[in-house]
């Protein structure tokens, strides 16, 4: 071929890449779904087990993604003395929920992004854990995240609450009679709510609080009655974090000046 049919060609083949309107790397189909959910924790809290996700909010190339209309969770229940368990066997699996976002169950609550499910048909002894995966409106599944795995042992001792009422605060103490061998006590978590304003799955304090200060709940309304429950979390030998039994129901308001 000539200089001048080389030059040719390769003009063709430019105008033909310029006409296709490609611009930028190629985005392949499987990046055009939802993300893995993240920020993920499971943990056992009293008898049941409790699971939190933030629900994603981009597909898998990091674009924004608006469409996600529920998630669908799948469970592996397994003797916890099993050996060489396989958290990424998902024959192992089995579906445990599948959550809409518009109508979310009773054991299910939202906190913005962040979904809380409560697992209680669980049993001691055994270990769980969870998969969870979100799907579009179409019905396009997005990618998948997997838990720890969850020894469910025995409900551990629930912790002593407190209130005292003062003019501009109310003041929570948590304190931990009893401490079961082996473990670690970390602090405590504390959970509020009011009459109109049910009790959420989320815990007050964002981190433990220590079981040797007091705990100050201000910027509250007057005359409304806040009640308070409080869980310990105990660092297990195995190294797992477990939430105790619930403490006994307190409740207080601002007092008068």
């Amino acid at each position: 071929m000539s200089g001048i049919g080389r030059s040719a060609l390769v003009v063709g083949v430019s105008l033909m890449a310029t006409a296709c309107g490609r611009k930028g790397a190629l985005i392949y189909p499987d990046m055009l779904m939802p993300a893995a959910p993240s920020a993920v924790t499971v943990l056992q809290s009293g008898a049941v087990v409790k699971m939190s996700f933030a629900i994603p909010d981009k597909d898998r190339a990091g674009k924004p993604v608006r469409d996600v209309a529920g998630i669908k969770i799948s469970r592996k229940a397994a003797d916890a003395e099993q050996k060489d368990q396989c958290r990424s066997c998902m024959a192992d699996y089995t579906l445990f929920s599948t959550l809409y976002l518009e109508h979310l169950p009773t054991n299910t609550q939202r906190a913005g992004s962040i979904l809380f499910i409560l697992d209680g048909d669980v049993s001691e002894g055994y270990s769980y854990s969870y998969t969870i995966v979100p799907f579009t409106a179409g019905g396009i599944q997005g990618a998948s995240a997997t838990t720890a795995s969850v020894r469910v042992v025995h409900a551990l001792p629930a912790p002593q609450l407190r209130v005292e009422s003062l003019p501009t605060e109310l003041r929570l103490h948590a304190t931990s009679q009893s401490i079961p061998e082996g473990t670690t006590l970390l602090g405590y978590n504390l959970y509020r709510w009011t009459a109109v304003k049910k009790r959420s799955y989320q815990p007050l304090n964002r981190e433990p609080i220590s079981s040797t200060a007091d705990y100050v709940d201000s910027g509250l309304e007057r005359r409304v009655l806040y009640s308070y429950s409080a869980r310990a979390l105990f660092k297990m030998p195995s190294g797992n974090v477990v939430e105790s039994a619930e403490s006994d129901v307190v409740a207080g308001m601002l007092a008068d000046d």
